[in-house]
């Protein structure tokens, strides 16, 4: 089969120069690397040594009617569950000003039980989870942190954005850990990192107010630090139009956040704005963040969550599916999904859960590859 003819198919893997379709039903017989080095000589070895000898993407849950895999991804290796949230404000979110919106789980066991069953078409179980009021309109999240689910909320209305911990097993209690800034009420919450010091780092962005769910802002758009033993919070970052996903590499030397400018939620979208991921240097001694230059442009949409994995690569969320770019912002490939994934989480050696909305994909790739490790005790 011919190149031309693949690009008719569902595009499941892709590199720059690269379209491959790992469709079970036509290429049961064909060895993924050898259909990878048959059709593409140019392929970037890099980007194949992340694949592995036999990568693959599966769609593991789906809901046509319901956004329910949003943002939030969080792996809990105990459990080998992956926690996350449906769509606030967005299109079928079924949430708004009136309405909060989800979170969500799935167990990676059921899917590998499905998967060495040869389930062909696989739709796991996706468990709700009834969480305190404090919780609305979730967005962000990383752990497990200290047992929990470290998880930030945008609010809705005049119930405030917050961080909150989440215990990740029934009746799942909920711990606000903050909820202001000097008495002011943050714009909506986005994503979060925990240095090793102990000190949280997060983006606040108004896309409540740019999705109708939350009142202008009263804040700039900001990425802020927090000491969770004394209460301090800061500004780390201003001066990004719309922070967004941000990521430490794996020594905490650099710090990766994505600016999301050119989404405007409800609002029109403008390609004149950033599409951006800036790269800064972290002072060890003081945590300053300082020397900010670009990482990358994102080619499609905008990189919205993103995470470093431990060979330094940078995975972003965009609106075409997950993309890879190496340590110096070279793209590398992608995991085509021909839609946005707003977030990702790596689930442990050669595992990757990818949400696209009413989607939930799960990609194998080379067991070498795993995430930097955001579990902090």
């Amino acid at each position: 089969m011919c190149l031309s003819q693949l690009i008719h198919f569902p595009v499941i893997l892709r590199s720059p120069g690269l379209l491959i379709r790992l469709a079970r039903e036509l290429f049961d017989d064909v060895q993924p690397n050898k259909l990878l080095s048959a059709y593409i000589p140019n392929l970037r070895s890099h980007f194949l040594s992340i694949l592995g000898s036999e990568p693959s993407l599966r769609l593991v849950a789906s809901n046509p009617d319901f956004a329910f895999a949003h943002e939030a991804p969080v792996w809990v290796p105990d459990s080998d569950e992956v926690f996350f949230t449906s769509n606030g404000g967005g299109s079928l979110g079924r949430s708004e000003l009136d309405q909060n919106n989800q979170m969500g789980k799935i167990s990676l066991q059921e899917v590998a039980a499905a998967i060495g069953n040869g389930t062909r078409s696989i739709n796991v179980t996706v468990t709700s989870l009834a969480l305190d009021d404090a919780v609305q309109m979730t967005n962000g999240g990383t752990g497990p942190y200290k047992g929990n689910l470290l998880i930030m909320n945008q609010g809705r209305g005049a119930l405030p954005a917050n961080m909150v911990a989440i215990n990740p097993y029934p009746p799942y209690n909920v711990t606000v850990l903050l909820d202001n800034f000097f008495g002011r009420q943050f714009n909506s919450l986005n994503d979060v990192k925990v240095h090793p010091s102990g000190e949280i780092f997060f983006t606040d962005v108004a896309y409540g107010f740019y999705q109708y769910f939350k009142p202008e802002p009263l804040l700039p758009n900001q990425v802020y630090r927090f000491n969770p033993d004394t209460g301090l919070v800061r500004v780390a970052v201003d001066g990004v139009m719309k922070p967004n996903g941000l990521a430490f590499n794996a020594d905490y030397s650099i710090v990766y956040i994505a600016d999301t400018g050119t989404l405007g939620g409800l609002f029109p979208n403008n390609y004149t704005y950033p599409a951006t991921i800036y790269a800064y240097d972290v002072q060890s001694n003081t945590l300053a963040i300082t020397n900010r230059r670009v990482f990358a442009y994102v080619d499609t949409g905008a990189a919205d969550g993103i995470s470093v994995d431990n060979q330094g690569n940078v995975w972003g969320g965009c609106g075409d599916g997950v993309q890879v770019w190496n340590p110096e912002g070279k793209l590398l490939g992608k995991f085509y999904l021909g839609k946005g994934s707003s977030n990702f989480a790596f689930a442990g050696q050669g595992r990757v859960v990818l949400l696209s909305e009413t989607e939930i994909y799960y990609a194998q790739v080379d067991t070498s590859v795993e995430g930097v490790d955001l579990v902090h005790t």
